[in-house]
């Protein structure tokens, strides 16, 4: 990528620093398209100076995003949210955002595009989210059919927002939730409540995701497909919360919690400025978030996939009693 100019909608987040990052590393000169380019700042570090540079854009303003993809030789959008609020709505963003990206990278003869999509995304799921991501995808390859989708399930690493979430929530919560647990049932005269442990998940590490967007630049053979990206090991949501509460060392009740039940909690907690929780994300939690195996994976861009469980003890332990230094008794 030395010397490659390389626009990247979405560089401060969670998945564009780590992008940009190895970008720097690589040589090329990343210009990042964000709302309010005085975030692009704590990146400037990851490069030489001038290497990197912050331009005002947003998806859903066609001007800006046309003069950010000006003379790129390669774009990649990130833009993505988890909530609706205002004018943001997943149509505006994840359709109609990726639409005028993928149009203007053509229409200014934009070498490469990599688009981030989700696992999950479905143009027939209840889940709003879902199909907003489903439709992107789509208009996406209608004006950039030579476009490398990415689709990853849920996203791990330092600064993650799964993770550190149910890590924080432990802090002072008495119990954690178990997402899609059945009724509790007697099977063999022994109580149930947990079933098969509830959803599933297939979390991949950011790092490895960051990777794969950096082969798509590379590879001309990834243009026009669409790649599925889960780590190594299949969780049950009972599991994952059982990793939150050993890596922060606490005791807590895990509580099986029925969709209806799920739903009738975020109906209140979606009225919150940043909801931790929303009906539309209950519908998302009744599907498993795992790959298909229909679509290349991490394996056929040569990427050997992180496990949870390497990663993971190094940034929760903050969480722990007492602090990360410690290793006193389980709370």
């Amino acid at each position: 990528m030395k010397d490659k100019l390389v626009t990247v909608f979405g560089g401060t987040g969670f998945i564009g620093r780590h992008l940009v990052q190895r970008l720097a590393a690589s040589g090329a000169r990343v210009r990042v398209a964000v709302r309010h380019p005085d975030d692009v700042e704590i990146l400037m570090t990851m490069g030489d100076v001038g290497q990197i540079a912050g331009i005002r854009a947003s998806v859903v303003h066609e001007g800006s995003v046309r003069q950010a993809v000006a003379g790129a030789d390669a774009v990649v959008n990130l833009v993505a949210i988890l909530y609706e609020s205002g004018r943001r709505t997943f149509d505006s963003i994840h359709r109609q955002g990726a639409e005028t990206v993928a149009r203007a990278a053509a229409e200014a003869g934009v070498g490469s595009l990599v688009h981030m999509s989700a696992l999950g995304a479905d143009p027939a799921s209840h889940s709003v989210y879902a199909t907003s991501k489903a439709a992107g995808e789509a208009a996406v390859r209608a004006a950039f059919p030579r476009a490398a989708i990415l689709r990853p399930s849920v996203v791990f690493g330092p600064q993650d927002g799964f993770f550190n979430l149910f890590a924080s929530l432990a802090r002072f919560s008495p119990a954690l939730p178990v997402f899609g647990c059945p009724m509790p049932s007697l099977r063999n005269g022994v109580p149930d409540i947990y079933g098969d442990g509830g959803v599933k998940f297939q979390p991949v590490h950011v790092g490895d995701v960051a990777d794969a967007i950096m082969v798509c630049l590379r590879d001309g053979a990834t243009a026009g497909k669409t790649f599925e990206l889960g780590g190594p090991t299949v969780y049950s949501f009972k599991e994952i919360m059982e990793i939150v509460l050993r890596e922060t060392g606490r005791r807590r009740l895990l509580l099986p919690l029925p969709y209806w039940v799920a739903s009738l909690q975020a109906t209140f907690l979606q009225l919150l400025p940043r909801p931790l929780l929303t009906t539309d994300q209950v519908e998302l939690l009744k599907h498993d978030n795992v790959v298909s195996g229909k679509q290349p994976g991490l394996a056929d861009l040569g990427i050997a996939a992180t496990a949870a469980e390497i990663v993971v003890p190094s940034y929760l332990d903050r969480y722990r009693p007492g602090g990360r230094f410690s290793r006193s008794q389980r709370a």
